[in-house]
């Protein structure tokens, strides 16, 4: 069975005061193109071209492997050149993908290829993150830990994006002291008897083409399945919401702490236990 997706809507270039009005003060999604087609990179960023300046850099990969308790949040499971990660992208499906990596730290001439988009929202500049997947590269349904306001730009590709809004949070099987749903969890062929309350839950899709950008506002849930290899720039700005900020500061300051510290006390226990009790308080809601 599938969900019955809403679409994400798409728009063309848009005006700051477009923006904020129409999509960043209701929080809602959106799919922008034509933003970007003065930046050098639209013309020139393609996997070719991140061999070519970043092929000797050594970089953090990820396979679908479920967490393992021995395991740091956000450790890689392997690390190899770029350019033999691109190689791999290049000769067929794989799940290995590249997340959460500053490559303009690395190579700091890619940031004369692109602008800072002038939409209202003070982006972090030291934070401009790439993602990179080969065909059929899954990245899990979750939401940031800081409840940031995100532009992702892709590139040199398709990507399929499914986005949920967080009122729907209590029908996401949402691990306990995480931000991210129960793994088991399959978003393509959802398993609705074992997790009913998905039922409940109306995801938006869309896919991204290369050179467009889409709008995630704070807290809501994402899921990316790249459909060729390809690579994704996310531009990130704080939560403009109070109460979202504090959830942010809690979960970056105190409570990723804890579940570090729980993980190393009680081991795969702790993990399971997690599992076990999403689907618990998830499935007490709709009885």
């Amino acid at each position: 069975m599938e969900f019955e997706y809403l679409e994400i809507e798409r728009v063309s270039k848009l005006t700051k005061k477009e923006f904020i009005n129409n999509y960043y003060k209701p929080q809602k999604p959106v799919v922008i193109t034509n933003q970007i087609e003065d930046w050098p990179a639209f013309e020139k960023w393609n996997l070719n071209y991140i061999r070519s300046l970043a092929g000797d850099k050594m970089v953090p990969l990820y396979d679908s492997r479920k967490t393992d308790y021995t395991k740091k949040v956000n450790e890689p499971d392997f690390t190899m050149t770029m350019a033999e990660y691109i190689d791999i992208l290049e000769q067929g499906p794989t799940d290995l993908r590249i997340f959460l990596y500053n490559l303009m730290k690395d190579v700091p001439s890619l940031k004369s290829d692109m602008n800072w988009p002038d939409l209202g929202l003070h982006l972090i500049k030291s934070l401009p993150l790439v993602f990179f997947g080969g065909a059929d590269a899954r990245v899990f349904m979750h939401y940031d830990i800081d409840f940031p306001n995100i532009f992702h730009i892709h590139f040199d590709g398709t990507k399929q994006c499914v986005l949920v809004d967080p009122k729907e949070t209590p029908y996401m099987y949402r691990l306990p002291y995480s931000w991210i749903c129960h793994e088991e969890i399959d978003f393509d062929q959802p398993d609705f008897n074992r997790f009913p309350a998905l039922q409940k839950v109306k995801p938006y899709k869309t896919i991204l083409n290369h050179g467009e950008m889409l709008y995630m506002p704070e807290g809501w849930w994402h899921y990316m399945k790249y459909l060729s290899p390809g690579f994704s720039l996310s531009l990130r700005s704080l939560s403009g919401r109070p109460s979202n900020l504090f959830k942010g500061f809690m979960n970056v300051a105190v409570i990723r702490y804890y579940d570090n510290w729980m993980r190393k006390r009680k081991g795969q226990a702790w993990l399971d236990y997690k599992d076990e009790e999403a689907v618990r308080r998830t499935n007490s809601i709709i009885k």
